[in-house]
C-alpha cells in the first residue's frame, strides 16, 4: 500500500513537470515591448493563435518558432524552456510498524 502511494506521488510529480510551459514567447514578447498582435501580424496568423502560444494551450511548430527567432532577432532557444530533468527530489517517509 505505501509502495502504491509513493508511486502515484512520484506519476503526479512528473505529470506536473511535463504540463509546465514550453515556450517563453509571452515573456520575449514583453521583454522586446511587442504585443501579441503585433506578433500575429507579422506572422499573418489569426491573433487567437498566437495567444494561444503566449499562454502554452498549444505550441507553434519548429518553422513558426524559427520564424518568431527571427523577426524579433534572438536565438530560437531563448523562446523554449529548457527539457532538462534536473536529477529527482528524494523523500524520505517515516513509518510506524
Amino acid at each position: 500500500m505505501f509502495c502504491e502511494i509513493i508511486s502515484k506521488f512520484a506519476f503526479y510529480s512528473i505529470y506536473m513537470t511535463m504540463k509546465e510551459d514550453l515556450n517563453r514567447l509571452k515573456i520575449v514578447l514583453a521583454e522586446r515591448k511587442k504585443t501579441n498582435k503585433w506578433l500575429a501580424d507579422h506572422l499573418e496568423k489569426d491573433p487567437t493563435t498566437v495567444s494561444k502560444w503566449c499562454t502554452n494551450n498549444t505550441q507553434p511548430s519548429l518553422e513558426t518558432l524559427r520564424d518568431i527567432a527571427n523577426l524579433l532577432e534572438i536565438d530560437i532557444k531563448e523562446l523554449i524552456h529548457s527539457t532538462r530533468v534536473s536529477a529527482p527530489e528524494v523523500m524520505y517517509v517515516k513509518v510506524k510498524a
